[in-house]
């Protein structure tokens, strides 16, 4: 067994959008970056590389790539999982936090993790969200940033993973 951690901020400006865990969820502020800026699924990436010992987010998807302008981070998770799943990994579970004053998150808990449980291919009730102010406190607590960290537990694939994962790409 193997674990991983991921953290990530980035800086809140209104009239962007704001994708957390790959759901756009509705705010008047949004994250800024060089990809979508969605601040979970980027600590999830570096959860998943640092579980497999492969360095981290800026080494495979650099923010000065003009093929990353834009991007949808889940195109991230998914080619790390990938890369994991080749090495013989599998995830067994993951926890994440998010960082915020606002809005509250309470209510995408469910679509977020379904959607991190549909990315790493596992069931959502090994998908675990929470929620977070920053009690006025910092650049979080101001409503300036927004931060994720993540934990990830992977092992070695079972035998029969290859067979329900194989199933689940084509249903």
């Amino acid at each position: 067994m193997r674990v991983g951690i991921g953290h990530d901020t980035h800086r809140l400006e209104p009239g962007r959008p704001l994708w957390i865990g790959g759901v756009e969820v509705p705010s008047d502020r949004g994250a800024v970056g060089h990809s979508d800026a969605d601040v979970l699924l980027h600590a999830v990436t570096d959860a998943l590389l640092g579980s497999a010992g492969l360095g981290d987010i800026g080494q495979w998807f650099p923010d000065d790539a003009p093929e990353h302008a834009g991007a949808d981070s889940a195109g991230f998770v998914e080619t790390v999982h990938g890369e994991l799943v080749q090495r013989g990994l599998a995830v067994v579970n993951l926890d994440v936090i998010v960082f915020a004053e606002s809005p509250r998150l309470s209510g995408f808990a469910t679509v977020i993790c379904q959607r991190l449980a549909t990315l790493l291919r596992i069931d959502i009730d090994r998908v675990n969200f929470k929620a977070k102010t920053g009690e006025g406190v910092g650049p979080v607590g101001r409503g300036e940033a927004i931060s994720a960290m993540a934990s990830v537990l992977v092992d070695s694939k079972p035998a029969d993973m290859d067979q329900r994962q194989e199933t689940d790409q084509t249903t």
